[in-house]
């Protein structure tokens, strides 16, 4: 199965050289490219992209507004977002993940960087390492108070926790925690697969769009608590 990927970045060179590099792969192809988040919006209404690699500094409307409007939308459910940072370390990082991003990307990436971020989004994946999951989106869900992007506290996640069974809750601190299905298999002594089920349904019952919101909302209900070293 080919890979649809839609471009957007306001700098006509990068998209040029993202364009190049997408296409060169064979499971891969640029179906759009947009140069703000409106256009990016509408691209992806109009093209249903499988990864939208979004920068998410651009004039107008930015990544973030984008970002959120494609989460938002019911049509482009299967839609994964990548978002493009200049630096990874600052707080957009985290405003990515709760706008709906399926994870987050330095533009001096590795071109093998960023074509295995595209599949791994394209896979339903999370774009998120450990080492991040532990410090840095622990560190800015900490500043935020528990809060969402619309203000709202973490109470209406923790409504939906109280749905999922006690092991479904165990996985999903292992999954804040930055583990991997195997790592969370080997802990609990279950096949990968089932773990994989497990996170499946938690993502069902929290309203999660993929394993990166999962992380979001077990820090934002305080089922998990930051610790920032």
């Amino acid at each position: 199965m080919t890979i649809r990927v839609l471009l957007a970045d306001d700098q006509a060179l990068l998209r040029s050289a993202f364009r190049v590099l997408v296409d060169s792969e064979a499971d891969m192809e640029v179906v759009g490219e947009a140069s703000d988040g409106a256009e990016a919006v509408a691209l992806a209404k109009e093209h249903l992209p499988d990864v939208v690699l979004m920068d998410i500094r651009m004039p107008g409307t930015d990544g973030l507004a984008a970002t959120r409007a494609i989460s938002a939308d019911p049509a482009l459910a299967q839609v994964r977002v990548v978002m493009l940072t200049t630096f990874e370390v600052d707080e957009y990082v985290v405003q990515s993940l709760r706008a709906g991003a399926s994870g987050f990307l330095g533009k001096g990436a590795e071109p093998e960087e960023l074509l295995g971020a595209v599949r791994v989004a394209a896979a339903g994946d999370a774009l998120l390492s450990p080492a991040a999951t532990k410090g840095l989106i622990a560190k800015f869900l900490a500043q935020g108070d528990g809060l969402d992007d619309d203000g709202r506290s973490g109470g209406a996640h923790a409504e939906r926790l109280a749905a999922l069974t006690g092991r479904e809750r165990e996985v999903l601190v292992l999954v804040a925690g930055g583990h991997s299905n195997d790592e969370i298999a080997e802990r609990l002594e279950v096949s990968p697969l089932t773990v994989k089920t497990h996170v499946n349904r938690a993502m069902a019952k929290c309203g999660a769009r993929d394993r990166a919101q999962l992380v979001v909302i077990a820090y934002e209900s305080g089922l998990v608590r930051p610790r920032v070293e």
